[in-house]
């Protein structure tokens, strides 16, 4: 069993890497303008892999990048799958990655409350 899950964990880390690329270089779509792909995850059986991605800057919302990249889901797809050398590539499921969100937001948190620990003198 760990022999597959370390096949997935390789095939998720290339995919990564492709899509990284492809995305920036290839997909002409103005919704989608300047955006990261985090994370990918293939599921089980194979046959679809969530693809997590952080928008840069205010331009566009999380939606509007969505709609973007599933656009360009079926291109991404046939390269994914002629990069990575896969007779049957997975299925491009695109999430805005809230993770990064909330580890941001907590740290701005703690900022906050340090800052204000220290106006009371208690650094």
């Amino acid at each position: 069993m760990a022999g597959n899950h370390s096949r997935a964990q390789r095939i998720e880390q290339q995919m990564l890497r492709t899509l990284a690329q492809l995305v920036r270089r290839e997909v002409k779509d103005p919704r989608v303008g300047s955006v990261t792909i985090t994370a990918v995850r293939l599921a089980a059986d194979g046959g679809s892999a969530n693809v997590y991605f952080l928008p840069f800057g205010d331009q566009h919302s999380a939606e509007e990048v969505r709609a973007g990249l599933t656009s360009a889901a079926g291109f991404l797809r046939g390269e994914v799958g002629r990069d990575l050398g896969l007779r049957h590539a997975p299925k491009l499921e695109f999430e805005p990655d809230v993770s990064i969100e909330r580890a941001h937001q907590l740290s701005n948190l703690i900022d906050v409350a340090r800052r204000k620990d220290r106006e009371r003198g208690g650094e």
